[in-house]
């Protein structure tokens, strides 16, 4: 797992370990993180299920809660099943995409 800070998000890429291990490290971990925007990268594994990304839903519900912004990044994902709940995108440029809109849109008071 690699940690990289740019401005006010955090970027977490994931390379080997399962999406189980990377939740809990990212939870023990988020004292760390849990002012920032994060965008947790796993686009290096090769297969990502529904249920792969609904183990970071808790994780999200929570960063979100605090008006920060969490989003996941896969482009081996079928984007057509992920909850609302939840912002999955295919590349990092809509990750970016997605936490300037959200960013506005708080500052407008939405």
């Amino acid at each position: 797992m690699i940690f990289d800070n740019d401005g006010n998000t955090t970027i977490i890429t994931q390379e080997k370990a399962s999406i189980v291990e990377l939740v809990k490290k990212i939870d023990v971990l988020y004292e760390r993180f849990k002012n920032n925007n994060i965008i947790v990268n796993i686009t290096k594994l090769d297969v990502v299920t529904l249920s792969d990304i609904v183990e970071f839903l808790q994780l999200s519900n929570k960063h979100r809660k605090a008006k920060h912004s969490f989003v996941i990044v896969s482009n081996s994902a079928n984007l057509d099943e992920m909850p609302d709940e939840i912002v999955v995108v295919p590349t990092t440029k809509e990750a970016y995409d997605i936490i300037e809109m959200e960013e506005m849109e708080r500052d407008l008071g939405f």
